[in-house]
């Protein structure tokens, strides 16, 4: 047991260490896309900070599109008072019928945990939300928060442990994100009517600007889209490279993801029946 536990946490350290040496350059692979100068790279390219005041939010998004991937972010949320706010790390298209894998942080007031919401559109329909409590400090370190999208299944880790898995099921006929190229948008920005318990909770404006931090930016492992041939190159030689394109659970991945989600799930779509009278979404049968 002992020599278990060594090895799963050498493994994490190696496996972070790695990401951090392939990491990308913020200069080269994304664009501020709003907020002027609050949305800042710093040191080299390697960090990229946003904020928000009561003028604007910030934001950024990938030069590139991908059709399928698995895209890394490591982040240090908005500290203290953060009510209102909401910090966000995703995949979307563009259009009314767009497709879109969310990861989005609401703020709390001082001392409450943050609500890291997921949500999942396909064909510019979403309502597939799912919230969890992070079980530590997301404004005290860099944690790394993860999106696995592949013809099989979506993901979502945090600190590479599993907290959400989405099937691609043609034989039920569940909707699933698998006809268009995404890019990846990040923003730190005002949502106090709704972001913190349901609105009741503004924004307080005394403490702004309020600043998030990104780095460690990695999809090595992401499959860049061609416009001009309507086609996808994938990243990475080898087969551990390319694990991420069937990647899914095995039975310790399961079983950690029954866990986290037992202990840290507050709303699941799948479960409130007031919203779906007749009946839920066929996914949820699964």
């Amino acid at each position: 047991m002992l020599y278990s536990r060594m090895l799963q946490h050498f493994l994490l350290v190696l496996a972070c260490l790695l990401m951090a040496a392939s990491a990308g350059n913020f200069n080269q692979d994304v664009a501020c896309t709003y907020g002027g100068r609050r949305c800042q790279i710093l040191r080299g390219g390697s960090l990229l900070t946003l904020s928000l005041d009561q003028v604007s939010g910030s934001g950024f998004n990938s030069k590139n599109q991908y059709m399928f991937g698995r895209f890394d972010m490591q982040m240090k949320l908005v500290p203290n008072n953060s009510a209102g706010t909401v910090t966000t790390f995703y995949l979307t298209s563009f259009g009314p019928s767009h497709n879109e894998i969310d990861i989005e942080f609401l703020g709390n007031q001082s001392g409450q945990p943050y609500t890291l919401h997921t949500n999942i559109y396909c064909q510019g329909q979403g309502n597939r939300e799912q919230q969890f409590k992070l079980w530590f400090d997301p404004t005290k370190n860099f944690h790394t928060y993860s999106i696995v999208w592949n013809p099989q299944r979506i993901m979502i880790l945090v600190d590479n442990s599993p907290l959400r898995v989405y099937e691609n099921n043609l034989a039920k006929e569940i909707p699933y994100p698998n006809d268009q190229p995404m890019s990846v948008f990040a923003s730190l920005w005002d949502a106090e009517d709704w972001a913190t318990q349901g609105g009741r909770v503004k924004t307080d404006w005394t403490q702004a600007p309020f600043y998030a931090s990104y780095r460690n930016f990695n999809t090595n492992n992401a499959c860049v889209w061609s416009s001009s041939t309507n086609s996808s190159s994938c990243n990475g030689a080898n087969s551990t490279q390319q694990a991420w394109q069937t990647q899914g659970l095995d039975a310790n991945g399961r079983k950690r993801l029954k866990y986290l989600q037992s202990k840290s799930m507050i709303y699941n779509y799948c479960t409130d029946s007031a919203r779906f009278p007749q009946g839920f979404p066929p996914e949820c049968k699964l």
